[in-house]
């Protein structure tokens, strides 16, 4: 984020030799939780942000921060910054579609739907990936079973929507927004798996880089559209300086970790608990409405979703050993980022 940010999950990794997991401290299935719940409350925070600051404000916020600890993290491991001006080239388009395109498209969003839509949005990410997978990456074979969980997801879609009733009381501009916020993340992974794979730089450093120049493109627009703040609200600040250290870098170091301990499809299961989490953080915290339509539709579309990622027995044996080095290697994509 499957950023969420760099990229994730069964896509490219950079190509360098797999390396033993090393021990972790803490067991897995912890940094499971604390992802999920990480990018679950990231929703919350960014309607929390937009309280106080304008969209671009929060998003510039959360890629500053996150930038810095990714910067820390880098410092301390003393990994090489990406070189070559492709690399570079490659690297801007990729933090436009995977950083700062969606990040503000979701803060702009839930200026008018709540935090629980936009979570939900959040999910139909895996569905959209499907399907463009389908028309740009000719190793994605469809099968009756994808293309059966892709109708079944956009069906939960329409019921989240409630489109029987004619989308009544749904601001249709805020849930367009969070639905292309979506539908960037995989725009994005399939232009990094075709322009960026097997470059012989880390996941962190290309990560690292990727959200230092979102943080530039953010730097640029933001005063073009946003005056600057006349007074520094403090929660929402707070907010976001959670959302950019917590949301953003301190879980993608996670979700590294993750990725090369577990392994992608593992790792990518987190997907499926951000919009419950979402969802219970929206209401309970929030205090936002929840029709009977939201939770049904989000579970089908969960359902859809993971009959998504089913893959053939012949793709998965014939493909297993070069995902394997492919994201033990750099980049994985194992969840989309909220």
């Amino acid at each position: 984020m499957r950023t969420t940010t760099t990229v994730t999950a069964p896509e490219p990794g950079l190509g360098t030799a797999p390396r033993s997991t090393p021990r972790r401290a803490l067991d897995w299935r912890l940094r499971f939780g604390a992802l999920s719940l990480i990018w679950g409350f990231s929703f919350l925070l960014i309607k929390v942000g937009t309280h106080g600051y304008a969209p671009f404000q929060v998003t510039l916020g959360r890629l500053v921060f996150g930038t810095a600890v990714l910067a820390a993290a880098m410092a301390v491991k003393r990994e090489r910054i990406p070189r070559g001006v492709r690399t570079w080239a490659h690297l801007t388009v990729a933090a436009f579609l995977l950083n700062a395109l969606p990040f503000s498209l979701f803060a702009y969003a839930e200026l008018t739907i709540p935090s629980t839509l936009a979570g939900i949005c959040n999910a139909t990410s895996p569905l959209w990936g499907m399907a463009l997978s389908l028309v740009a990456l000719s190793e994605d074979r469809p099968t009756r079973v994808r293309v059966a969980g892709l109708g079944l997801g956009f069906l939960g879609v329409l019921t989240v929507l409630g489109a029987w009733q004619g989308f009544h009381g749904l601001d249709a501009r805020g849930t367009a927004m969070a639905l292309l916020a979506s539908l960037s993340y995989p725009i994005g992974w399939i232009y990094v798996r075709r322009t960026l794979a097997d470059t012989g730089f880390s996941a962190l450093s290309m990560t690292g880089a990727q959200l230092f120049l979102a943080t530039v493109q953010l730097a640029v627009v933001t005063p073009l559209f946003t005056p600057f703040p006349s007074r520094f609200a403090v929660l929402p600040l707070l907010a976001i300086v959670a959302l950019g250290t917590l949301g953003t870098g301190l879980a993608l170091l996670i979700q590294y970790g993750l990725v090369t301990e577990v392994g992608p499809t593992t790792a990518q299961m987190v997907t499926y608990f951000i919009p419950v989490i979402a969802t219970g953080a929206g209401v309970a915290v929030l205090g936002e409405s929840l029709r009977w339509s939201t939770p049904v539709g989000a579970v089908v579309v969960l359902a859809g979703a993971a009959l998504t990622q089913v893959r053939g027995v012949r793709a998965v044996s014939g493909g297993a050993v070069r995902r394997r080095v492919r994201v033990r290697g750099g980049w994985s994509r194992s969840s989309p980022r909220p």
